[in-house]
């Protein structure tokens, strides 16, 4: 069993096809069979299941995916860590955070990154907390952003932003809320769009208002943000969501927020690294980026210096 072998068989199993991985990996399919039958031979189980659209794995073939992911990741890293003893620090960097967070932080961090270290190669991908959680243990990604995440013996977290939630609604403001803070109680009279549990997001909403006592009008579930705020911005309802992911529509007075009280709403944004997993050169660099970036960009309405209480706070903020 070779490094080449797993690698080879990784990318079978990712593309459901010897044909598939063969042109990816610029070899003949007979060749890669020929690999294949070889791991297969030397383990005496099947690795791959036919089926009418390609090939899937096996139980076996689960198993050996599980453990030759884990050999390449560690091979990889080695070669990243050796790498980065040179004069300047290369390698490539996966971090995962949630869309909310992706389209603030992601755009700034690459041009950041390539400008100070072009050896560094990141890689950034956009899922829920839960999913990010997920990839971060099974060794898919090598940084994770997220939301209140539950601590876990094979994860490390630090603490990046205390992040208050905010009602969303149509400018006009169809259920007359006002100026002013809304309070908690009030959201069980609107009607509300939110993602469908288990969404991180739904959950603590869920959580808080079964602590209040307070039962809401979900009339709409939405697991995609950019369809959610479309739904407000066309007067469907109202959400709630945080200041970050929605600042260039309230800028461009497409919504309207209000800050909720009575309680207030705070979610934990968190920087998570997996125990077990050596922490490259270039990705405690990354690591140092993200925290600077997060101390310097706008993400909480008292940072962006708006508030809905009246048209001339509004003005002074340039909304």
């Amino acid at each position: 069993m070779e490094l080449r072998q797993l690698r080879h068989f990784l990318c079978v199993a990712e593309t459901g096809s010897f044909s598939k991985a063969a042109v990816r990996l610029s070899l003949t399919q007979p060749v890669l069979s020929r690999e294949v039958r070889m791991l297969e031979e030397e383990f005496g189980e099947q690795l791959f299941y036919r089926n009418g659209r390609g090939v899937v794995l096996s139980t076996a073939g689960e198993l050996l995916a599980g453990h030759a992911r884990d050999m390449v990741g560690i091979s990889d890293r080695l070669k990243a860590e050796m790498s980065a003893r040179q004069d300047a620090p290369s390698g490539k960097v996966v971090i995962a955070m949630p869309p909310s967070i992706g389209w603030v932080l992601t755009v700034p961090l690459v041009q950041r990154c390539l400008a100070a270290y072009p050896g560094i190669s990141l890689h950034a991908v956009e899922g829920f907390s839960g999913h990010v959680l997920e990839w971060l243990a099974t060794g898919r990604i090598d940084i994770g952003i997220v939301y209140n995440a539950p601590k876990h013996p094979t994860l490390l977290m630090e603490p990046l932003l205390e992040e208050e939630l905010i009602l969303l609604g149509p400018p006009g403001d169809p259920a007359g809320l006002g100026d002013g803070p809304v309070r908690v109680p009030r959201l069980a009279t609107l009607p509300l769009i939110m993602p469908a549990r288990p969404h991180g997001l739904r959950v603590q909403v869920d959580q808080e208002m079964a602590h209040a006592g307070v039962s809401l009008r979900i009339e709409h579930e939405m697991d995609a943000m950019n369809s959610t705020l479309s739904l407000v911005e066309a007067g469907v309802g109202y959400t709630i969501l945080c200041y970050a992911a929605t600042e260039p529509r309230i800028a461009a007075r497409r919504l309207r927020w209000w800050p909720l009280i009575d309680p207030p709403l705070v979610r934990h944004l968190m920087l998570a690294t997996a125990v077990q997993r050596p922490m490259t050169s270039a990705a405690k660099i990354v690591i140092r980026l993200v925290r600077a970036l997060v101390g310097e960009l706008c993400w909480t309405p008292d940072a962006a210096q708006a508030s809905p209480a009246s048209e001339s706070a509004q003005a002074r903020a340039g909304l």
